[in-house]
């Protein structure tokens, strides 16, 4: 995946772009550390920008281009990439859209943390007040003076690229002021439906980190060849109690059938006796006659 993250400051891109780096094992790029990274590697694009911060100068979009480019081209980036304060304005988005372009890749999403300027400000006042409550130093460019420049910068330099990217039907908007956790699951179905997944590598990797104890795995082992030997047994004991019943039920059966056959058959051996020694006393009295 290869990833845009826009927002104002104090939106929470830094936090979401370290939990995505975990979560999806791509890397995070920013400007600055890149920038820093091409200078101390000496490489042609770090030199020359070296050169431009050195007499005071901004390093002009192309420098900074050529530096994401060698970046990108990084083994680690391979899996894909966030960028984190790049671009900021709409002729640095087109650069990238270039570049992209010339590497055959394209950019997955641009995900937009819109949140409200006023609930930043009041963050950011409460933070500092906190601070100086318990005698810590407060950053220069922590303060809400910082923050409204900050702001009023990021709306006339960085806000037209929402409509850049919107219409490129790259851009999704998420509510930055939910919880970390709630603003981390909406960037994850986001992603999902365009096709992220999480690396199998991390899942076997997590399961290889909390390896079972010997004794645990021992103690696991027997209770389950226990449980085996109590199923094997209770089988037979089932059987046996089956055939139990079902020979009480033919005994039962077979004393029905006697019964009944002997109840047929007693009326008719006594019905024939009667009848015999009836027939014998006619017969003797008429002999005697």
């Amino acid at each position: 995946m290869r990833i845009i993250l826009l927002g104002p400051p104090g939106s929470g891109k830094g936090t979401q772009a370290q939990l995505m780096v975990q979560r999806y094992g791509i890397v995070q790029l920013s400007t600055g550390e890149m920038l820093r990274a091409a200078v101390a590697a000496g490489t042609p694009v770090g030199l020359k920008a070296k050169e431009i911060m050195a007499s005071g100068g901004l390093v002009p979009d192309d420098v900074v281009v050529g530096i994401i480019s060698d970046r990108i081209d990084q083994p680690d980036a391979r899996n894909g990439f966030i960028l984190d304060g790049f671009p900021r304005t709409v002729p640095q988005a087109e650069a990238l859209d270039d570049l992209l372009k010339q590497k055959h890749l394209k950019l997955d999403a641009v995900i937009e943390l819109r949140v409200n300027e006023s609930a930043l400000l009041s963050r950011v006042e409460t933070r500092v007040a906190q601070m100086r409550e318990r005698g810590e130093e407060v950053r220069l460019d922590d303060t809400p003076e910082v923050l409204t420049k900050r702001l009023a910068s990021y709306r006339s330099q960085t806000e037209p690229l929402i409509h850049y990217y919107s219409e490129r039907r790259k851009l999704s908007t998420i509510d930055g002021m939910m919880a970390i956790d709630e603003v981390t699951g909406a960037i994850h179905r986001q992603l999902v439906a365009l096709g992220a997944t999480e690396p199998k590598v991390r899942a076997k990797s997590a399961a290889r980190a909390t390896p079972a104890k010997k004794g645990t795995t021992q103690s696991a082992a027997k209770a389950k060849t226990a449980r085996k030997a109590a199923k094997t047994a209770k089988k037979p004991a089932k059987s046996a109690k089956k055939a139990v019943k079902g020979t009480k039920k033919a005994a039962k059966k077979t004393v029905k059938k006697v019964a009944k056959k002997a109840g047929k058959k007693a009326p008719k051996k006594s019905f024939k006796k009667g009848a015999k020694k009836a027939a014998k006393k006619v017969t003797k009295k008429r002999a005697k006659r």
